[in-house]
């Protein structure tokens, strides 16, 4: 059979991630923490004595795998359970199989997946059997549980970390994969460039799911039998997405996030944002960028959007990936859509120039504090006008030092909110001391 008759061969089959999972503990990969030699789960699997348990840790990093191995290696019953899929009808079901199954000797073990999904109703159903320890409760997320699990089920279940898997333990699994004759993709004796194979594996970004699919596609785009790093670029659909962290695209690709916000552009900041999400940028380094936009490039013209911004930040810190990408297109859309003015940063911008060309000019008496006599004597505050003593809160008089007396830092542009206190300031110029 040639390559290309096998792989439309393999179109009929579950997906290459699938095909690869591992039937037993000596065919995980990772977690070496956790499964190592004498480490906390392998010990529980070994003398069968298992805790329920949530998984707690990244995409792509075996919890749904590892919860089957356990499931396997302790001859117990695998019931897998969505919140996506079912609610608390289906949820007593299952107890009522569990305890039929229990009465025959058999354990089970039911697979939550995506946990932090189910609401406090849905979590106050495991209980019970939980407690008479009908089931064994194996939870995933990629969520904190501390924020995400009721308190009651927490306290009755053991938490386990689970971490992104490392480049060189996917490079391994990939390799292990195209010799894999009856599971991977052996039968088409594919050899990968050495660059290929550490791109797959870094750009996956721990994610084993990610890595073998990525795989697969390349798998079928190869030419004369070999994976090139074009080829594995293109399976990527990324190209490293053109993104180097430490590079220059790093900085055009920001560059052109911050112009189309400045620019009014919501489609294209969006764009751009996703480009750094999928490319595995700090979302913190985005939210910052954000923030200093915020009073840059919009100001006084809407005074919210550094509440937004900064909210943005307080919120994704709270919340994570992969819901703080919401909280990120919010702020990134209102951002875009707001009015702009750099007046403000314009006019900082002014007045250090003027402080570093001038220096430090003396303040004038009339606006300095004498709390001495001497003070007093010398004319420190004498003929201070207090602006709370007129009926409009304001009073005409000079501030700056003499040298600077007229000159202008602050140029509203009168857009948004700014053409409000443009408004004000003509009209306290018009009234000056009247009554």
């Amino acid at each position: 059979m040639n390559r290309q008759s096998a792989l439309f061969d393999q179109s009929l089959t579950p997906p290459l991630a699938e095909r690869m999972r591992p039937r037993s503990l000596g065919e995980f990969c990772g977690q070496e923490h956790l499964l190592g030699p004498g480490k906390a789960l392998r010990k529980m699997i070994e003398a069968d004595q298992l805790p329920s348990m949530i998984f707690w840790g990244p995409p792509g990093c075996g919890k749904t795998t590892l919860a089957h191995i356990i499931a396997h290696e302790t001859s117990s019953r695998f019931v897998f359970f969505s919140a996506i899929m079912a609610g608390v009808k289906e949820i007593r079901e299952i107890f009522k199989d569990a305890e039929a199954y229990a009465a025959g000797g058999t354990r089970t073990i039911l697979f939550v997946d995506e946990i932090h999904r189910f609401n406090k109703a849905q979590q106050d159903a495991f209980l019970p059997a939980v407690e008479k320890g009908l089931v064994t409760i194996i939870g995933a997320t990629t969520e904190n549980p501390s924020f995400e699990v009721i308190a009651p089920l927490l306290s009755r279940c053991r938490v386990l970390r689970l971490k992104q898997l490392e480049a060189d333990e996917l490079a391994t699994l990939l390799q292990k994969t195209l010799q894999d004759t009856e599971k991977g993709l052996g039968g088409l004796q594919l050899a990968i460039e050495d660059e290929a194979l550490t791109f797959l594996s870094e750009a996956a970004q721990g994610d084993g799911r990610k890595a073998l699919n990525t795989l697969e596609v390349a798998a079928g785009l190869a030419q004369d039998g070999l994976i090139s790093l074009e080829i594995a670029q293109e399976a990527m659909q990324q190209k490293a997405l053109l993104y180097d962290k430490g590079g220059e695209e790093h900085y055009n690709v920001i560059s052109a996030f911050i112009k189309s916000m400045r620019g009014s552009d919501p489609d294209a900041a969006l764009y751009w944002l996703a480009r750094m999400l999928e490319a595995g940028e700090d979302p913190l380094f985005i939210l910052r960028r954000m923030i200093i936009l915020a009073s840059e490039d919009i100001g006084n013209a809407d005074p919210r959007a550094l509440q937004m911004a900064v909210s943005a930040l307080q919120a994704f810190q709270m919340v994570g990936m992969p819901e703080g990408r919401i909280i990120l297109g919010q702020a990134v859309t209102y951002l875009a859509t707001a009015p702009k003015s750099n007046a403000s940063y314009l006019g900082i911008d002014a007045a250090l120039s003027e402080v570093r060309k001038s220096g430090a000019l003396e303040v004038p008496l009339h606006i300095r504090n004498a709390p001495t006599k001497l003070m007093k004597e010398l004319g420190y505050h004498q003929g201070y006008q207090y602006a709370h003593d007129f009926s409009s809160g304001y009073v005409q008089q000079e501030y700056l030092p003499e040298r600077l007396q007229g000159r202008k830092f602050y140029d509203p542009k009168g857009h948004g909110y700014e053409k409000n206190i443009l408004e004000r300031m003509e009209w306290l110029k018009r009234r000056g001391n009247k009554e």
